[in-house]
């Protein structure tokens, strides 16, 4: 049972950080119905930002206080993923307006490529870490239960509390607040929101700028984990699993399918993995995708889209 506790545990833990990464497409879904294939881009960016700053803004301002030069990488960084949402609506996506939903995605291609390229020539290829003082040790919880206790990664655990938050926060944004309910109100019709009166453009840059405050977060979180490199960029393909199995549309969804492929993850790579030569944790996200989008493809909280004619 301890055994079982544990990689459960681990697996919830994951999860979050799938979900947190999901948002990202999904909040850029909401708003202009195309999938974002930059969302990986972004995560890099991100954190290349934050890496980077951490370490140039003591050096320029002359102190070595880690917790100031954080706050202050956050804010430059957080600002930096401001610039590109700006940008990607003013250049882009104000002459893409109404154009199918194959236009927007090659798009977002488009933008993901460049943003791979500006980061490598503004903060260069190297690996970089990021030490926001996310504990690293594991501890033992519930000794009294089991012998020997569970083991559980205090990292993952911050990093779950973090995603939590943020999501529980976006949650709130898009149902209770009027700017919220503009972007689901964009979603669903571009034309119908522009003829009641909501900015389209507006909309788009507040979207991409939350998507962008994700994006950090979680480059933040992954970067401490496992170093900032080029190969974060894929990191995204990871969450596209857990938006298949969610819904496109669903913030809720996100969280869900996101516990859903961190939990299945772990216990079938424990249980499963060492009748079969182990690596299940790596495809095993992909087929359970495969099934539902044989099976029911708009996501278990995704709107079902029925075309009358």
């Amino acid at each position: 049972m301890a055994y079982f506790l544990e990689t459960l545990f681990g697996g919830l833990m994951s999860g979050m950080l799938y979900a947190l990464v999901g948002l990202g497409f999904v909040l850029i879904f909401k708003a202009s119905g195309v999938f974002n294939f930059a969302q990986g881009a972004m995560v890099l960016v991100a954190a290349l930002s934050m890496a980077r700053f951490s370490v140039w803004i003591p050096q320029w301002l002359g102190f070595e206080n880690l917790l100031l030069a954080n706050i202050l990488a956050f804010i430059v960084s957080a600002g930096v993923m401001v610039l590109i949402a700006m940008l990607v609506e003013r250049l882009v996506l104000r002459h893409l307006v109404n154009q199918e939903g194959t236009t927007l995605l090659m798009a977002t291609l488009g933008i993901s490529y460049f943003l791979d390229g500006l980061g490598q020539i503004i903060f260069g290829s190297s690996v970089y870490s990021i030490n926001v003082g996310m504990p690293k040790d594991p501890v033992f919880i519930l000794d009294s239960l089991f012998e020997g206790g569970i083991l559980i990664s205090l990292e993952d655990l911050t990093a779950a509390v973090i995603s939590a938050v943020l999501v529980a926060l976006l949650a709130f944004f898009f149902q209770y607040t009027s700017t919220g309910r503009a972007l689901r109100a964009v979603a669903d019709d571009h034309q119908a929101a522009q003829s009641i009166g909501i900015p389209l453009n507006r909309i788009w840059v507040i979207v991409w700028v939350v998507a962008g405050i994700v994006a950090l977060v979680a480059g933040i979180i992954w970067g401490s984990k496992f170093g900032v490199q080029f190969t974060l960029s894929t990191a995204a393909l990871r969450a596209l699993p857990v938006v298949i199995l969610g819904g496109l549309t669903s913030v809720p969804g996100a969280i869900i399918g996101g516990l859903i492929i961190g939990v299945g993850e772990k216990l079938s790579e424990a249980y499963i993995g060492p009748f079969v030569g182990g690596g299940i944790e790596i495809w095993f996200a992909y087929v359970l995708a495969l099934v539902f989008l044989l099976f029911r493809p708009q996501g278990l909280f995704g709107e079902k889209i029925i075309d009358r004619v």
